[in-house]
């Protein structure tokens, strides 16, 4: 098996102003033309569950309400698996080229949550038309636009 070297990008930030991405100055120049994209990926590192004891847990106990009894934490957006990573999907409210910075709507990451990579969204290859979800999570609303209004607290058992 091999290991990896991740290098951190940037970090979460957040205050009274919102959600934003800031790089590290060297990084900055890799935001040019993403002026134009609606919507980011961003590959997160779960910074406060990286211990033996979360990366060693495999299977959850029922941690949505519907849900079966165990999952998987390859079926769970668990923040406690192999290798904590997490990936968003967030809004782009605005770019700062100049100062490495960009602004989000939102995103499910606390401020100074280590940034790894940021990726375009493209529907040409990031959207499924018909998605495929087992029956348990089939009533989860079908867009980002849609998961804002939905209550999720009711879907967590934690």
């Amino acid at each position: 098996m091999n290991n990896f070297t991740l290098t951190s990008i940037g970090e979460i930030c957040s205050n009274e102003k919102g959600f934003y991405i800031k790089l590290k100055n060297e990084y900055a120049p890799a935001i040019e033309g993403l002026d134009g994209f609606g919507y980011i990926q961003i590959l997160w590192w779960f910074d406060k569950c990286d211990n033996s004891e979360a990366r060693s847990k495999l299977i959850v106990n029922k941690p949505y309400v519907k849900g079966p009894e165990t999952l998987g934490v390859f079926a769970t957006r668990s923040p406690e698996r192999p290798n904590p990573i997490a990936l968003s999907l967030s809004y782009v409210t605005y770019i700062d080229k100049e100062n490495g910075i960009i602004g989000l709507a939102y995103t499910d990451a606390f401020d100074g949550t280590p940034v790894l990579d940021i990726k375009p969204y493209t529907p040409s290859l990031d959207r499924v038309e018909k998605p495929i979800v087992p029956n348990w999570c089939a009533h989860w609303p079908k867009c980002i636009e849609k998961s804002g209004e939905f209550d999720w607290e009711a879907e967590f058992n934690f």
